[in-house]
């Protein structure tokens, strides 16, 4: 029963997708990380099925393209976009730690940010309609598995900036043993299953996911003292627009 509570319990924070309420509390968030890459298993679900009705129906790249950018939108509610929004906003501020963990506490979107935002979302667009071929939407598929099971992994790892906020509630609780031990065979699973599908694809995906995640700790620990969610957010967004970009690579350099 704590199991499917701190399933639920994840999709509640991480998505949009309807599922029973359960009480906020601590016991029934145990596991919610173990949970995490779940969600992306989802979207990848969603963007294999989006682009085979694009085959069946002759979509064309644009609209192909302008979907599979908002499928993980809309599963997630932006979750993680307002993350990378408050990090960029922070980042740009040049102001020393402490102020740069009050502005990305503060709720409202400032000029960097927007700025920021655009540029990854395009970026985004115009590799997902450079990328055609099934191995590497596939990739790409479980490419926000791995790097969900990744953020999880960071989470419980790397040292928080921040005793308090909505990260704390979902590591401080968790049973770190079995969730570190579950994400790390998450994570390898899939890097697995992005190089069976598609080899060079997925071994440039996976470095790229990898490559991320270590610059990811030094990035936090210098810039902030520590992760928060808003890192999180912003680690999740730069992993998978750097896995898209690696399966696009290897499609371009497969001609």
């Amino acid at each position: 029963m704590t199991a499917i509570k701190s399933l639920a319990s994840a999709f509640l924070m991480y998505s949009r997708i309807p599922v029973p309420r359960v009480e906020w509390k601590e016991e029934n968030r145990r596991y919610a990380l173990c949970f995490f890459p779940l969600i992306g298993a989802v979207i990848g679900g969603l963007l294999m099925l989006w682009n085979y009705i694009c085959g069946i129906l002759s979509i064309g790249v644009i609209l192909r393209g302008a979907v599979s950018v908002l499928i993980p939108v809309l599963i997630t509610g932006g979750i993680h976009i307002d993350g990378f929004c408050d990090t960029a906003d922070a980042l740009a501020s040049y102001a020393d730690r402490r102020k740069r963990l009050e502005i990305m506490s503060d709720p409202h979107i400032g000029s960097f940010a927007a700025i920021g935002l655009c540029v990854m979302l395009l970026l985004q667009f115009g590799l997902f309609c450079e990328t055609e071929s099934f191995t590497g939407t596939a990739v790409i598929a479980l490419g926000n598995v791995l790097s969900r099971s990744l953020s999880g992994l960071a989470a419980v790892t790397f040292k928080g900036a921040k005793k308090e906020g909505a990260l704390q509630s979902f590591v401080r609780p968790a049973h770190k043993k079995v969730t570190v031990t579950v994400l790390v065979c998450t994570a390898l699973s899939c890097a697995a299953g992005m190089v069976i599908v598609g080899f060079f694809a997925g071994i440039f995906a996976v470095t790229a996911a990898a490559g991320v995640f270590v610059f990811y700790r030094f990035f936090a620990y210098r810039n902030f003292g520590g992760i928060t969610g808003d890192t999180e957010g912003w680690f999740l967004q730069i992993t998978e627009t750097a896995v898209l970009a690696a399966a696009c690579a290897a499609e371009v350099l497969a001609l």
